[in-house]
């Protein structure tokens, strides 16, 4: 039993040695590697590192290259929680535009549709819904979330369409399931 609304996700760090931090996870940890790819980010390229040990789960843990080795900055990249409707999604994005928090980004990952916003400490929070499809990651992309759910939904689909390795969520669950070595268990 949870309390509807979002619930805790994944999060992302900064690293400094990101085939170590890799091997790390994948080796010791058992996590799978779900995706990997580069972005281009405020301090310039990052490599990003998506890992999971759950097939339902695109990640859990992402790794970002581009850690400085400055104490002052902080590793933490962002705190996901996850959406129980596109609905709360809209719903969240209007509050947060009302009490005026800094820095709302909506976003699209072409999996998933996010919001990024400050918390009143400056951390970066990651509000998203998952969609029922899958394309490659990294991606990214502003998003305009206005309308009704189902109009937006349809402009999300469009969209995913065209991206790399676009399938059903399913699917793709099957194939990490698979990758996992978790495609025989029940």
């Amino acid at each position: 039993m949870h309390r509807p609304g979002f619930s805790f996700s994944h999060f992302g760090m900064y690293v400094t040695d990101i085939k170590k931090m890799e091997d790390f996870y994948t080796r010791i940890l058992d996590f799978t590697v779900t995706d990997q790819g580069d972005l281009s980010g405020p301090n310039g390229p990052m490599h990003l590192v998506f890992l999971s040990r759950d097939p339902e789960e695109h990640h859990q843990i992402v790794l970002i290259s581009g850690r400085p080795s400055e104490p002052s900055f902080n590793p933490i990249n962002q705190i996901s929680l996850k959406a129980d409707s596109l609905g709360t999604l809209r719903q969240m994005h209007a509050l947060l535009v009302k009490e005026g928090a800094d820095d709302i980004t909506p976003v699209t990952h072409g999996n998933a549709v996010s919001i990024y916003v400050r918390d009143p400490e400056g951390n970066r929070l990651e509000l998203y819904f998952d969609l029922p499809w899958y394309v490659s990651q990294p991606m990214r992309l502003p998003v305009d979330l206005a309308g009704d759910d189902w109009a937006l939904m349809k402009r999300l689909e469009e969209h995913a369409r065209s991206l790399p390795n676009f399938m059903p969520r399913s699917a793709w669950t099957a194939k990490m399931a698979k990758r996992m070595g978790l495609d025989s268990q029940s």
